[in-house]
């Protein structure tokens, strides 16, 4: 028995109508928050700035959230709302810079900046997304190049100014020794010649 074309073209109805629906409800519904870290590991010496750059993108005003995570502990580095407020911990002040796309600067690089930084992404309607940076600082080793450098270049002048001394007493030597024989001879002559003399007088 074949279904009648009137209650064919309510299912159709039915079936557009609940198709409508869940698109109006899917456009109404919030969506998530997606995060983007570009670069997950920093590298760094101390007394640099350095960039941890991220991406979010959500529908509704998120809240971002920085933490920094290490062997001394965790401390909270900033905390603000899109175009609502800031709030910066006083051990990062003057130190931190935001921006729009969640991204931080931090100034003035040291030791205890190594470790972990936390980043948390919660938009108006609690959804949630994190990410992490893995940075490492190094202590500078120019100076202490610099340092070997000098030292060296003033041995090398050293050695080379002992080298020209060496090489003329050597010179002044091997002039001494040349004038020193026709000396001794003219002195041997004389002394022959006076021998002679005092012979012929007895």
């Amino acid at each position: 028995m074949r279904p009648s074309r009137g209650c064919r073209g309510r299912g159709v109805v039915v079936g557009t109508v609940t198709l409508c629906l869940a698109a109006g409800w899917a456009l109404q519904t919030p969506g998530g928050v997606s995060l983007v870290v570009p670069q997950p590991n920093i590298n760094t010496t101390v007394s640099q700035n350095i960039l941890l750059s991220v991406e979010y993108s959500c529908r509704g005003v998120a809240t971002i959230e920085w933490k920094h995570v290490s062997s001394w502990g965790t401390t909270k580095i900033v905390e603000w709302k899109s175009g609502n407020y800031i709030n910066i911990s006083s051990v990062y002040k003057d130190r931190v810079t935001t921006f729009e796309n969640g991204s931080i600067q931090l100034l003035n690089m040291g030791m205890r900046d190594a470790g972990y930084y936390f980043i948390t992404v919660t938009e108006e309607y609690g959804t949630s997304t994190y990410g992490t940076i893995i940075v490492n600082v190094y202590e500078v080793i120019y100076e202490d190049l610099h340092f070997v450098a000098v030292l060296f270049a003033f041995l090398a002048a050293v050695s080379a100014i002992l080298i020209c001394f060496m090489w003329l007493c050597n010179k002044s030597l091997h002039l001494f020794q040349k004038k020193t024989p026709h000396k001794l001879t003219g002195i041997s002559l004389r002394v022959q010649s006076r021998h002679r003399v005092f012979k012929s007088e007895f």
